[in-house]
């Protein structure tokens, strides 16, 4: 991984590394449905201090504060934003690096909804800005992912059962977005729920209800999809049935996975390599 990668993703250079999923241990659970019955995605700032919950239930997303950063046991509700003006069944969810702009994708629209937040990781500052349609590549969108710079895009779902790229030519401006390629990943998972990306994109990992696990890629040439090569699984089953959501802490040292059996996010430890 390159300095500038590094310090995209909030790693220091000289800190272990986890990432291999074999090495995970269930930790603790946090349990949403409080706030929303049917989780489908989760997202954490990059300094582990606040937790965002999206489902189809509240058709909304749920900001968390937590006391203890990336510990879901620390996690106390602060407020919601309803994304129902753009998407009665949202999906996916994921944030700008800076906590400036929210992304929604869902199966209702079939987009990538774009919002501004004028204060950043506060989600009740959150104004729709504009969508991109991609229903040419995916009729049913379930996650939705980007790289640390922004110039690149990507989506899964569970009617392509893949993952599909796209390059921005403008930076965050999902109006710029163009498909470049996609990767299939039905030979590990024909219901794919999620998708998270190795900061260096030179791992990615997809969460299913299929298999009930998740799944873990290398790519030979970092976040290009086509040199995805499959290595591992990791079943989630003895914590959740029908995982839905998807998220490592920067280093990869802990893997979160939310689901709507639980109403749940799960938190794993894994080994430093």
């Amino acid at each position: 991984m390159s300095v500038f990668q590094k310090i995209l993703s909030g790693i220091p250079s000289a800190q272990p590394e986890g990432w291999d999923i074999s090495t995970a241990v269930f930790l603790r659970a946090f349990n949403v449905g409080s706030q929303e019955g049917s989780p489908q995605s989760l997202f954490f700032k990059p300094d582990g201090l606040k937790m965002y919950v999206m489902g189809t239930a509240g058709v909304d997303v749920n900001e968390y504060d937590l006391s203890s950063a990336w510990d879901v046991s620390t996690a106390s509700f602060v407020q919601n934003f309803s994304v129902s003006g753009q998407e009665s069944s949202p999906r996916g969810l994921f944030f700008k690096t800076d906590g400036t702009k929210m992304y929604v994708i869902g199966v209702t629209g079939d987009d990538v909804n774009e919002y501004d937040l004028s204060s950043a990781w506060d989600v009740s500052t959150a104004s729709f800005v504009q969508r991109k349609l991609i229903s040419a590549q995916e009729t049913s969108p379930q996650g939705v992912f980007f790289r640390p710079d922004g110039l690149k895009m990507y989506v899964i779902g569970d009617v392509g059962d893949d993952v599909n790229e796209y390059d921005l030519s403008s930076a965050w401006d999902v109006s710029t977005a163009s498909f470049v390629q996609n990767f299939s990943v039905s030979s590990q998972e024909t219901l794919p729920t999620n998708l998270f990306f190795k900061p260096d994109g030179l791992k990615m990992y997809v969460v299913g209800r299929t298999g009930v696990d998740v799944n873990e890629y290398d790519l030979s040439s970092a976040w290009d999809v086509s040199t995805a090569s499959f290595v591992q699984n990791f079943s989630v089953s003895g914590k959740e049935s029908n995982p839905t959501g998807l998220f490592f802490k920067p280093d990869g040292l802990k893997m979160f996975v939310s689901g709507t059996q639980s109403d749940s996010v799960n938190e794993y430890e894994l080994s430093s390599v």
